[in-house]
């Protein structure tokens, strides 16, 4: 008798580039990187935002929601404790609950952006604040600003920029936390997108800090700009 059950669907949709996920960019991966789940999904949201046809509206949009699922990610790899609680019903659970305060800090300016989606999961959570720009003379990243909660080094940083491009701004604002006390290993950068290049520069100066990425691009081209990338993120946020 001939088989007359329905064919079973077809899989989802995956990404290009699901093979190895973006990751083969670079290989191996730092133990210290995590990515988002390579979806489908994911990967529609970073065509939207590369696209330099994209409004601005659009732009804002689709780009915060990125960084809402790379904030809830990094939430992920806080160290927790045990926690009872007493449900409505008489019940007790026997759940987590984080184990110590967190604080964001921004690399100013395009790192602004990313605080409102640190806010919509954290209610009250304290920003710090940095602002580092290259030395003109030594072509070296340079501090010019920096504010942070007075008890910062008792903290968990959730360290935020969009671009990780050669990675000198960023190890630059770790050198500052660290200089204010914050432990190497407490601390978590987050961004959207990085290259290979800054990855590996980066996680081989701060082996015990962890990074969050939504996506590992190609490289830099011979301006140091990522490729393919998104262009200049605060200027296509801001508008300037």
């Amino acid at each position: 008798m001939a088989d007359t059950s329905p064919a079973p669907p077809p899989p989802p949709p995956q990404p290009a580039n699901s093979g190895n996920t973006n990751q083969a960019h670079l290989n191996p991966l730092p133990t210290s990187v995590y990515t988002l789940p390579q979806t489908a999904q994911l990967e529609a949201l970073y065509t939207i935002i590369r696209d330099k046809e994209t409004s601005r509206g659009d732009f804002l949009f689709y780009s915060d929601r990125i960084i809402r699922l790379l904030v809830e990610e990094g939430l992920n790899h806080l160290p927790v404790v045990k926690r009872t609680v007493e449900t409505p019903t008489g019940a007790t659970y026997e759940g987590v609950g984080f184990e110590g305060k967190i604080c964001g800090v921004s690399i100013l300016r395009a790192g602004e952006a990313m605080e409102a989606g640190l806010r919509e999961v954290c209610r009250s959570v304290r920003i710090g604040k940095i602002l580092i720009q290259r030395d003109e003379e030594t072509t070296l990243p340079k501090l010019f600003y920096s504010k942070f909660p007075q008890d910062i080094a008792s903290r968990y940083v959730l360290l935020l920029d969009p671009m990780l491009a050669t990675g000198g701004s960023a190890m630059k604002a770790v050198e500052v936390l660290m200089e204010h006390g914050v432990p190497e290993e407490r601390i978590i950068f987050i961004n959207l997108i990085a290259s290979p290049e800054g990855l590996k520069t980066f996680c081989t100066k701060f082996p015990l800090l962890k990074v969050i990425t939504g996506w590992i691009d190609e490289g830099l081209n011979e301006k140091a700009y990522i490729i393919p990338g998104l262009g200049d993120f605060g200027e296509r946020r801001y508008c300037t």
